[in-house]
């Protein structure tokens, strides 16, 4: 007796149509090019790197300018390895300080004084890029729109990562 017939992935597939094949393509586009762009900008008027500047931001805007490096993980949306890794070159350059919480068992990082400093000096530039780059384009009824669709698709993966 012959094993029955599996159909293909690709036959299974729920293809995207000509709207979602565009705006899939878009997003792509935003994916890939924004943070180069906004890299490029920190690291030629700051030397610093988006990435880090996204953890020097949420810390600034943190409880006593201090996360656990879980809940830091959560909200720049970098890996716990990545982050460990751009976390421990804030430290070298005195702008972040790494602690033990309270209880020993997490890891804190903290914003120095340095660090809120130099995030006072780079804030400026970089949302000036952020405004010619993104809300420049955008109408202010757009901006609420572009939240709300970011949000849902920013926790729908962050449900699929675990």
């Amino acid at each position: 007796m012959a094993a029955p017939k599996r159909r293909s992935a690709a036959a299974e597939a729920r293809w995207l149509d000509a709207d979602e094949m565009a705006a899939w393509l878009a997003l792509l586009r935003v994916v890939v090019t924004l943070p180069q762009t906004l890299d490029r900008q920190l690291r030629r008027e700051a030397g610093i790197t988006h990435i880090s500047y996204s953890i020097l931001a949420v810390l600034s805007a943190g409880t006593d300018r201090r996360q656990t490096m879980r809940d830091l993980a959560g909200a720049t949306g970098i890996s716990l390895s990545r982050l460990s890794h751009a976390v421990d070159a804030l430290v070298e350059r005195g702008l972040v300080a790494r602690r033990p919480s309270t209880d020993g068992r997490r890891q804190l990082a903290e914003l120095t004084d340095a660090g809120a400093a130099q995030l006072a000096g780079i804030a400026p530039g970089h949302l000036a890029e952020v405004r010619r780059v993104v809300f420049d384009h955008l109408e202010r009824r757009e901006v609420a729109v572009l939240g709300a669709i970011m949000q849902r698709i920013g926790d729908a993966a962050t449900t699929a990562l675990g």
